[in-house]
């Protein structure tokens, strides 16, 4: 049988770097086929240069038995082909119907758009397909598994036959999980064709029906899914067995370095998104706050550093009140602040690496005093970094785009925690990295955390909260409602708990 992708000798190059280098890439129609590797083994090069985002320098690529040159998306879309992004690309202003036909309308004369032809096509691919959901809801509304879906019917829209979902767990509870790996069963059932880039290596034993692994932008694997575990396919990725967050001693001392009483944050229509909020958090302890996104917990976070407004309630820092003091005094003080997202709110992409060093410390030792930038003194706390933190680069003269997400995220981890903080706030600290650089955030944070740092951990993957934390706390709708024991809960019991299943049986805060 033809296969639905086939590619050949692919060969990617930038400036001192080759991406992708001769891999071959083999996916047979109405398959699962997942994709893996660390950061940097060329996973996402790879997928750019079959959905037509970028042109390989050598190589071939055949869809369905044809060979095919694509210049654009809108080639790879022709030839049915359509990606899921691991960041939506969704206008929460806009209906799902709307979202879904945008760039793709129908019309009438006048140009006008055409929407009862519309979501009369909408509602075959959804039926052929098995996808449901409210075409006439805003997006601003959906929970984020919701909002997955409506990603993959805008591509199913199109005509794609063949789906690249990257990254599509990153932001799921465990349920939600579920609900897109029956979905994708019945997209497969129905004749699609899917590849699937994870790096939770569980999640892609579940589900694929044949794995290709790369490493170092070379094809090391290509097999079907037969007996094959998790500890055997880390090793195929980075040459070790799969690392674990668990954390078995404890640190806790009696010390409260950060201290939320009463917290109330409206957002800029005045409603409330975070309610009453108190909350302990003592040098050596880990605090893990679960929910799914969109609950409050990033105007929590907003609120600690100081960057939202707080409407009442305080935040205290080692007994002092810092409710109104300035980002710049917090960090002074000692706060520590690993973002969400590392490319909007962590750097700089175009600046080199030792002024990414700096960015929230250039006020302090070594970086500067003031507003003056020691640039001997950076460049210096940036090589520490690099070796303390295996920050691979060439040198710290390359601009932070220049890196993989792994060593990205390890560079800010080591910039924060060099600072000598008594606090950290890390949101989602791993969130789409490889196992391997996973491991060593994991061991940072651990080794921290010993050394008597208090740390606010957010995060969407439930295993790395179990692991890692000494007390979760559950935020559903702005508010705590259940604080619970690592030892305690499972994966599956924290998804209950943060969707409210488990409230409404009887569960206890």
């Amino acid at each position: 049988m033809t296969a639905a992708i086939e590619l050949t000798g692919i060969t990617k190059r930038f400036p001192g770097v080759i991406a992708n280098d001769n891999v071959n890439l083999t996916v047979e129609k109405g398959e699962i086929h997942a994709v893996c590797g660390e950061n940097g083994a060329g996973k996402s090069t790879l997928m750019k240069i079959l959905y037509g985002m970028q042109a390989p320098d050598e190589g071939t690529m055949k869809v369905n038995g044809e060979l095919v040159n694509f210049s654009s998306p809108t080639d790879a879309i022709d030839r049915g082909i359509g990606m899921v992004h691991q960041h939506f690309m969704l206008a929460d202003q806009l209906t799902v119907l709307e979202n879904i036909i945008l760039g793709a309308e129908p019309t009438v004369s006048g140009g006008r758009i055409n929407f009862k032809e519309a979501e009369a096509h909408l509602s075959q691919v959804a039926d052929e397909y098995g996808l449901t959901i409210d075409v006439n809801q805003m997006v601003e509304s959906l929970e984020v598994g919701e909002r997955q879906r409506v990603e993959i019917i805008k591509v199913l829209y199109r005509g794609a036959e063949i789906l690249i979902l990257d990254e599509p767990t990153a932001v799921l509870v465990p349920q939600e999980v579920e609900a897109l790996f029956e979905n994708m069963r019945e997209l497969k059932a129905s004749g699609a064709t899917i590849l699937f880039i994870d790096h939770k290596l569980d999640e892609v034993l579940e589900i694929s029906d044949s794995m290709t692994v790369l490493r170092h932008g070379k094809t090391v694997a290509t097999m079907k899914n037969d007996g094959v575990t998790a500890h055997e396919l880390a090793e195929l990725m980075v040459g070790s067995e799969l690392p674990t967050p668990d954390t078995s001693e404890s640190t806790v001392t009696d010390d409260v370095a950060l201290e939320l009483k009463d917290l109330t944050v409206l957002n800029e229509d005045g409603r409330q998104v975070v309610h009453d909020i108190n909350l302990r958090i003592h040098r050596g302890e880990i605090v893990g706050i679960a929910g799914v996104e969109g609950n409050g917990q990033g105007e929590l976070v907003d609120a600690i550093i100081g960057t939202a407004d707080i409407a009442s309630g305080t935040v205290s820092f080692h007994g002092r009140d810092i409710t109104r003091e300035s980002v710049r005094k917090r960090r002074e003080a000692g706060l520590a602040y690993v973002p969400e997202d590392r490319h909007h709110e962590g750097l700089l992409l175009s600046s080199p690496l030792w002024e990414n060093a700096a960015l929230g410390h250039q006020t302090q030792s070594p970086y500067g005093s003031n507003w003056w930038l020691d640039r001997d003194g950076a460049r210096a706390q940036t090589e520490l970094i690099r070796e303390q933190f295996d920050v691979r680069t060439p040198n710290i003269d390359v601009s932070a785009h220049a890196l993989s997400g792994g060593n990205q995220q390890k560079l800010i981890i080591g910039r924060e925690l060099t600072s000598d903080p008594e606090v950290l706030v890390a949101a989602h600290p791993t969130r789409g990295i490889d196992v391997g650089a996973q491991a060593a955030v994991w061991d940072d944070i651990r080794a921290a955390r010993r050394n008597g740092l208090a740390t606010l951990l957010i995060s969407a993957d439930l295993d790395e909260l179990i692991g890692l934390s000494d007390t979760i706390v559950v935020m559903l709708r702005g508010e705590f409602v259940a604080t619970l024991a690592p030892a305690d809960v499972t994966p599956r019991d924290l998804g209950a708990y943060m969707t409210g299943a488990a409230l409404q049986n009887g569960g206890a805060a």
